[in-house]
C-alpha cells in the first residue's frame, strides 16, 4: 500500500513538472540588465514577478550585460539555448552597435542569425528594437528603425519598436547619463514590452 500511494504521489509530481511552461529568456544590454539601480527594480525583474504570480508560473532567466552587443549576443546564445530550453525569447540588442558606430549590416546579420538558431529551438522569439540619440544623424537612426522592422517582418515575429518609448525625453524617468532609465521608468518599459509580449505569454501556455 505504502509503495502505491508513493507511486501515485511522485506520478502527480512528475506530471506537474512536465506542464511547468519553458522558461522565458531575456537576452539584453545594460537596458535589460537594471544599470544603475537595483537589479531587483529593473523591468525584466518586474516582468518575473508578474509571471511567477499569473495562473501559469514561468521562469525567466535574464541574460542581459551591460555592453553587449549583437555579436556578443550572438556568441552566447547558443549555450543559452542548450541550458535553459525557452518557449519564449526576448532580443533586446543593438543599442551599443548603434552607440560605436558598427555597420548596421553586421548588426542586422546578427540579429538575424539570431532569429534564426531561436526558430530552430522551437521557441518564440520577440524583438525588441531601440534607437539614438538624435546627434547620431537621421540616416544611421533611420537605418536602425528600419532594421528591427524588417527583420521583425522577415522572421513573423512581434516588435517593440522603441523599447524607451515616452520615457527617453523625459528627464524624470531617466539617470543622470541621459541613456538609461530609472528605477521610476521600469514600470512604464514593462508595461510597454507586455503589450506586444504579453499576448506570446498568453499563446504559449
Amino acid at each position: 500500500m505504502f509503495l502505491l500511494r508513493f507511486l501515485f504521489a511522485f506520478s502527480i509530481l512528475a506530471s506537474t513538472a512536465a506542464a511547468a511552461p519553458a522558461p522565458l529568456l531575456v537576452l539584453g544590454d545594460s537596458l535589460s540588465a537594471a544599470h544603475g539601480i537595483a537589479l531587483q527594480e529593473g523591468w525584466v525583474a518586474l516582468l518575473e514577478r508578474r509571471l511567477q504570480a499569473s495562473p501559469s508560473p514561468r521562469q525567466v532567466v535574464n541574460a542581459s550585460i551591460s555592453g553587449e552587443t549583437t555579436a556578443g549576443g550572438l556568441a552566447r546564445l547558443p549555450a543559452l539555448l542548450a541550458e535553459h530550453r525557452p518557449g519564449i525569447v526576448v532580443v533586446e540588442l543593438g543599442a551599443n552597435d548603434g552607440l560605436r558606430g558598427l555597420p548596421l549590416a553586421e548588426a542586422r546579420a546578427n540579429l538575424s542569425t539570431m532569429l534564426d538558431a531561436i526558430r530552430t529551438a522551437k521557441a518564440k522569439a520577440v524583438l525588441v528594437g531601440i534607437e539614438l540619440p538624435v546627434n547620431y544623424g537621421p540616416q544611421y537612426r533611420d537605418g536602425l528603425r528600419a532594421m528591427y522592422r524588417d527583420l521583425a517582418g522577415e522572421f513573423n515575429v512581434p516588435l517593440v519598436p522603441f523599447l524607451l518609448e515616452g520615457v527617453a525625453l523625459d528627464p524624470g524617468l531617466m539617470q543622470d547619463d541621459g541613456l538609461h532609465p530609472n528605477a521610476k521608468a521600469q514600470p512604464i518599459l514593462l508595461e510597454h514590452v507586455w503589450t506586444v509580449l504579453g499576448p506570446v505569454v498568453e499563446a504559449a501556455r
